[in-house]
């Protein structure tokens, strides 16, 4: 049995709770594993880590990450940081080391800024909004395929942010998606509040106007706990966008379907950045995301229902060209 197979079959789905548009179907643990690290905002509120650019230059899609302290770190696919020269989502989950510096992928989520805010980054209340998220996590599993490294197509994300912005009537003029989420903030909350964590959550399936978006799963409920809640801002941002709200409600296939097309996708296997291996889906248009395997278990789960099929592989070698350095 492989291993994703193995986390999504040790859940079951609990009754479905929803708010306006958005729709949470709760992943319940059937099996318990003790949370053997420290979360992003708890190795920062602690002091024991910090991130900054990588150089007095910087480079956008890379930041570094100092683990300071005796426990590994657990950085979030899309985690939203704020602050240095301009504001970055983490580009894949990574479990960083204990004392050891790591060297991060992200991409930039603020355009138009490049110069410093404060010397460091601090941990938003929030992960990249889904539907954007899950196509930049198409983008980074065909790098880690093609080239072994983990960038976005940078370019997409920008443009993704710019549509957002827009929809959302926000003004930011450096081009920062955070802009959309403070804006917002009011009616986000109610999403945050309504949609909480039950007992034995590990993780959740979410549904837009009856679409299935995505899951998220953890290996423990005191990390779910933690971070659940960034991750239902990210879908409340979608679910309030007027352009995916006013749409259809739709009559997709179970919950289940779903979780069984995870479990047959095939998986691209490589080392992670830090500990473990880096699991990502493949052969399936429709599907993005993957896991992290590490310390003998899926720590970290992520799956995307795709709205569009993302092009070819081979037609996105150009995207190097969207950095600067």
């Amino acid at each position: 049995m492989n291993p994703i197979q193995h986390v999504i079959e040790s859940t079951t789905v609990g009754q479905a709770v929803s708010h306006e548009t958005l729709t949470i179907f709760p992943l319940l643990a059937n099996e318990a594993f003790a949370k053997d690290y420290l979360t992003l905002d708890e190795a920062l509120a602690a002091g024991t880590a910090t991130i900054t650019e990588v150089s007095e230059s910087g480079s956008v899609p890379e930041l570094l990450f100092r683990n300071k302290g005796d426990k590994a770190v657990f950085l979030l696919d899309g985690e939203e940081l704020v602050g240095a020269k301009q504001n970055r989502i983490l580009n894949i989950t990574i479990l960083a080391p204990a004392m050891k510096d790591t060297v991060i992928p992200v991409s930039c989520v603020e355009a138009g800024r490049w110069s410093h805010s404060r010397p460091d980054f601090q941990s938003a209340s929030r992960v990249q909004f889904s539907e954007s998220r899950a196509r930049r996590s198409a983008h980074v599993s065909d790098d880690i395929m093609m080239c072994r490294e983990r960038r976005s197509d940078q370019g997409e994300v920008w443009r993704d942010i710019d549509q957002k912005l827009h929809a959302m009537r926000s003004d930011s003029p450096t081009r920062a998606v955070e802009s959309a989420f403070v804006d917002h903030e009011t009616r986000i909350a109610e999403y945050v509040k309504k949609l909480g964590q039950v007992d034995l959550q590990r993780g959740a399936v979410f549904a837009i106007n009856g679409r299935i978006a995505g899951m998220e799963l953890f290996d423990s409920e005191q990390t779910c706990g933690a971070l659940l809640p960034k991750v239902i801002r990210s879908y409340a941002l979608d679910a309030i966008d007027p352009r995916i709200a006013g749409e259809p409600r739709s009559d997709q296939q179970p919950v289940e379907a779903f979780l069984e097309r995870v479990i047959r996708a095939k998986c691209h296997e490589d080392h992670a950045i830090g500990e473990g291996v880096d699991l990502r889906f493949q052969g399936d248009p429709g599907l993005a995301g993957g896991a992290l395997f590490a310390r003998d278990r899926v720590v970290h789960l992520v799956a995307f229902a795709l709205r569009q099929h993302t092009m070819r592989s081979s037609d996105r070698v150009y995207r190097r060209r969207a950095f600067r350095s």
